[in-house]
C-alpha cells in the first residue's frame, strides 16, 4: 500500500543496509532522477559509473529506470557501501510497488542484504586479527 505525499503523488519505501551505511529510499513516479541527500545522484557519487549503475541496477532489471525518480538519504560508511546499500532499498521499493518484481529482482541477488561488517578490534592485539611480533628470547 502505497503512501501519498502533499501532491497525490505514490511513494514507496526502501530500506537498505550494507556494512555501516544505511539507506532509506523513497520511488516517486518521475523520470529516472537520482537525488541522494539533496544533491544529483552523479555529484554524490562523484561522477563514478560503477556507483551510479550500481544504485540504479534493479530499476534497469525491471525496465522502469525512465519512470520513477529515486529519493535518497544515506548516512555511514563508504561511497562503495552506499551505493550497494541504495541497490537494496530500491530493490525492496519495487518490491512493495509490485509484488511480482520480487522473482526477477531475487535472480539477480539485489535482495539479499551483504551480512559482511568490519570485524571488532580485540585486546592484546594490534588489528582485529594482527599480533604483536613474537620473538622467542
Amino acid at each position: 500500500m502505497p503512501i501519498e505525499d502533499q501532491s497525490g503523488r505514490a511513494v514507496y519505501w526502501g530500506t537498505g543496509r550494507r556494512k555501516s551505511s544505511v539507506a532509506r529510499v523513497r520511488l516517486i513516479p518521475g523520470n529516472g532522477e537520482l537525488k541522494i541527500n539533496g544533491k544529483k545522484g552523479d555529484l554524490y557519487l562523484q561522477f563514478n559509473a560503477g556507483y551510479i549503475s550500481a544504485a540504479k541496477a534493479p530499476l534497469e532489471t525491471l525496465g522502469l529506470e525512465n519512470e520513477y525518480d529515486i529519493l535518497v538519504n544515506v548516512h555511514g560508511g563508504g561511497l562503495t557501501g552506499q551505493a550497494e546499500s541504495i541497490r537494496l532499498g530500491v530493490a525492496r521499493a519495487l518490491c512493495e510497488l509490485d509484488p511480482s518484481n520480487r522473482q526477477p529482482l531475487k535472480v539477480e541477488g539485489f535482495l539479499t542484504r551483504d551480512p559482511r561488517s568490519k570485524e571488532r578490534k580485540k585486546y592484546g592485539l594490534r588489528k582485529a586479527r594482527k599480533a604483536p611480533q613474537y620473538s622467542k628470547r
